[in-house]
């Protein structure tokens, strides 16, 4: 008899490219890639949430992952990136599935 109110929002994002060089315009390898996908047992694409204490980047912030191999990650908020954060301040939510999931308020539509 009624509407939900928040509607789950689902996006693929892909699980990662195999391609282990970077090309140049002409189709040369210039530069190598990583051979791992994991670091410190996070991976590109997961769901984690990150309590920083002190510096730059205060505050907790829940989103996307981009590992590094540096162990200096980077995370995505729906209020955009935060860089340089440590993978000991980052605790795994969910493991990346190839989806980016997100919920929003439903759009009422008056007929």
């Amino acid at each position: 008899t009624g509407w939900p109110a928040r509607i789950l929002v689902v996006k693929a994002t892909g699980r990662g490219s195999y391609s282990r060089t970077r090309t140049n315009r002409y189709g040369f390898p210039r530069l190598r890639l990583p051979r791992i996908k994991h670091v410190n047992g996070f991976a590109t694409g997961d769901l984690v949430r990150a309590t920083v204490a002190t510096g730059k980047n205060t505050g907790i912030h829940t989103g996307r992952v981009a590992v590094r191999a540096t162990g200096s990650f980077n995370v995505t908020t729906v209020t955009g990136t935060r860089q340089g954060i440590s993978h000991k301040h980052i605790r795994l939510l969910q493991r990346a599935d190839g989806y980016g999931y997100t919920t929003r308020q439903e759009s009422i539509i008056e007929r």
